[in-house]
C-alpha cells in the first residue's frame, strides 16, 4: 500500500525527537504496521540506533578532532564542561587520556619528565663525543710518531 509523504513525515516526527513514541506504541495508535513505521523511520535516519552509529565514539576520532576537543573544553569554564562532554559523547577520562598522549609526543610526560629516548640521545651524544677526543688524540699520536721518524729518530717512543 503507498502511504502519503505527509502521513510518513508525521509518524516520522512522532517516533523521533525528545518526546519519541516508540514504533510498537504508535502502530498499536495508528493501525500501521511496526516494521512499516521502522523502515520509515531508518529511512529518514532518524532512529536512535543511526544516531549512534553517525556520532563517533572517543576512540574512533582523528588526532585532530582529540586535539579541537582538548582545547576546546580547556576554554570552557568548569559548569559548562558536563555539557560540553555529554554533546560531544566523550567523559572527563578521555580528555585527560588525550591530554597525556598529546604531552607525550611533545616529549615531556604528564609529569614533566624528559622521554626515554631523550635521555638515551643525550648518553649516546656524549659516549660520541669522548670517543671523538680520545680518535683525536691517537690522531695526534701517530702524527708524532711519523714526525719523529722522519727528524732521524729511532721510531720508538719512551713509554711513560
Amino acid at each position: 500500500m503507498e502511504y502519503s509523504a505527509s502521513l510518513k513525515a508525521t509518524m516520522v516526527r512522532r517516533m523521533s525527537g525528545p518526546d519519541a513514541v516508540s514504533a510498537n506504541a504508535l502502530a498499536e495508535e495508528t493501525g500501521l504496521s511496526q516494521t512499516t513505521l521502522s523502515r520509515w523511520l531508518r529511512e529518514a535516519g532518524g532512529d536512535k540506533v543511526s544516531a549512534m552509529k553517525r556520532k563517533k565514539r572517543p576512540r574512533d576520532r582523528s588526532a585532530e578532532e582529540r586535539l579541537a576537543l582538548l582545547v576546546q573544553a580547556a576554554a570552557l569554564r568548569e559548569e559548562d564542561l558536563g555539557a560540553f562532554l555529554r554533546r560531544e559523547g566523550v567523559h572527563q577520562a578521555h580528555l585527560d587520556e588525550w591530554r597525556a598522549t598529546a604531552l607525550k609526543a611533545l616529549g615531556e610526560s604528564a609529569k614533566g619528565k624528559p622521554k626515554p629516548e631523550a635521555r638515551q640521545l643525550r648518553e649516546l651524544k656524549k659516549e660520541l663525543h669522548r670517543k671523538e677526543k680520545a680518535l683525536a688524540e691517537a690522531a695526534a699520536l701517530l702524527v708524532l710518531k711519523k714526525k719523529s721518524r722522519r727528524s732521524g729518530g729511532t721510531g720508538t717512543t719512551t713509554r711513560i
